[in-house]
């Protein structure tokens, strides 16, 4: 049911094929460190059915390591890397040199973010309005139709800020580490299916191996704002707040489950710290506290006449050190309309997340009963399952990676389906 409206979408896409041939892909690719992981990326690179794109790579590091010696042999695999690149001939590459000694970042100005910012800066330098910016990891894999699949969505929707391109982690094998990914992902998963649920406005997942973006909407908000780590969610909250972020693809991609220290935070550091044992920057949110947040925003229309507690008061007036919240935003924005969006963008992902972080620890409810009410909530007919298998091993961490895999699928498939339901939601909107 749900693919059939979709063939006949893209089907339709092709009858206009002809329009947006001409559309280019200017490929985003930070590497550090990533000499064994960049023949896989270049490889799906090198087999993609629409050929009109171009990469830029970043080499990156700090400059100082060149005097450490632990980081060294970073320092070398990056000139490897470098020599890699340089050595593509079968298609068009853009290396920016942020490694070779004398190069490299300089005091805070470093991270992937900064690498993000940099190769993108540059991109919309050269790039036509109408290009798109795709962004990648290099330890990303994908089909060989997945620019295709990007182009023709954004051409189906022209006004969209943004792409957040469904995603699946591979296992690979080894049980620690396919523990972990699945971990962390149960946990982004449960996350985005909850804000999709309650229809809220930032339930997009924010990988940066994930996103794409017309030329046009960088540079409408400005450009990436340069942060070491998590520039992800900031950007596409940014976007989020200039039109909307469409969250279904007929392509996914494939980051690598590999536990890495490249970045702060994001799915490496994660892993890290899970392997550990240690889940507590990475809990299983109770559906209730996305309820408050569904019925603090569901008052938006009636706080633009009025002053009254929402569930999330409390938060809110510690957060911004002022009661005084709503009153100022009715004397900037006239209508009800534009009060209810700058209700939005004041309590954006971030405030959310904040207020999930906060609330979590006054519940006292261990990840494994959130997950179970979760699913009694969401997913009903499959609670007996996840009941069952918590029952046997009490906590998520006795269960099997089959036992972890298979609640990610099941998240998976019902996000996907949340996905769907908003992006044909969105597409009947842009016809009407």
């Amino acid at each position: 049911m749900y693919y059939r409206l979709l063939i006949h979408n893209f089907a339709e896409t092709r009858l206009h094929l002809q329009e947006h041939k001409n559309t280019k892909i200017y490929l985003s690719l930070p590497v550090l460190d990533e000499i064994e992981a960049l023949p896989v990326v270049v490889e799906c690179i090198r087999k993609q059915s629409y050929s009109n794109f171009v990469l830029y790579a970043c080499v990156n590091q700090p400059d100082a390591w060149w005097q450490i010696e632990d980081k060294m042999q970073v320092c070398l695999n990056n000139m490897k890397a470098m020599e890699f690149l340089k050595d593509i001939t079968d298609f068009n590459v853009k290396i920016i040199d942020n490694c070779s000694e004398g190069k490299g970042w300089k005091a805070d100005k470093l991270g992937v973010g900064w690498a993000r910012k940099t190769i993108m800066d540059e991109i919309s330098k050269n790039a036509s309005a109408d290009d798109i910016i795709l962004s990648l990891d290099a330890d990303l894999s994908f089909e060989e139709n997945y620019f295709q699949s990007v182009v023709d969505n954004l051409y189906c929707h022209p006004d969209a800020s943004a792409l957040s391109v469904p995603y699946y982690h591979r296992l690979t094998g080894k049980d620690d580490a396919d523990r972990a990914v699945l971990r962390y992902e149960i946990y982004m998963r449960n996350y985005a299916l909850n804000l999709l649920y309650t229809g809220n406005p930032y339930s997009f997942t924010a990988l940066g191996s994930a996103m794409a973006l017309p030329v046009n909407a960088y540079r409408k908000i400005g450009g990436m704002s340069p942060k070491k780590s998590g520039e992800d969610f900031y950007f596409l909250q940014q976007l989020r707040k200039t039109g909307e972020v469409i969250q279904w693809n007929k392509e996914k991609v494939y980051p690598a489950a590999r536990f890495s220290d490249r970045v702060f935070f994001g799915t490496g550091p994660a892993m890290i710290k899970g392997n550990t044992g240690d889940w507590t920057s990475y809990p299983v949110y109770h559906y209730s506290l996305f309820l408050k947040i569904k019925e603090t925003c569901d008052l938006f229309p009636v706080l633009f006449s009025e002053d009254i507690e929402t569930p999330m008061s409390d938060f809110l007036y510690e957060q911004f050190r002022t009661t005084d919240i709503w009153q100022p935003l009715r004397n900037n924005f006239k209508t009800r309309w534009h009060f209810i969006k700058a209700c939005h963008e004041k309590i954006d992902g971030l405030r959310i997340h904040q207020f999930l972080k906060s609330e979590q620890k006054k519940i006292n409810i261990t990840d494994e009963q959130c997950l179970n009410d979760n699913f009694a909530f969401i997913i009903p007919d499959r609670q007996k399952l996840i009941s069952e298998m918590l029952s046997v091993a009490e906590t998520l961490s006795k269960l099997s990676v089959q036992q972890l895999n298979t609640i990610r699928n099941i998240l998976a498939e019902e996000e996907e389906k949340y996905r769907l339901t908003l992006y044909q939601n969105i597409k009947t909107n842009n016809r009407q």
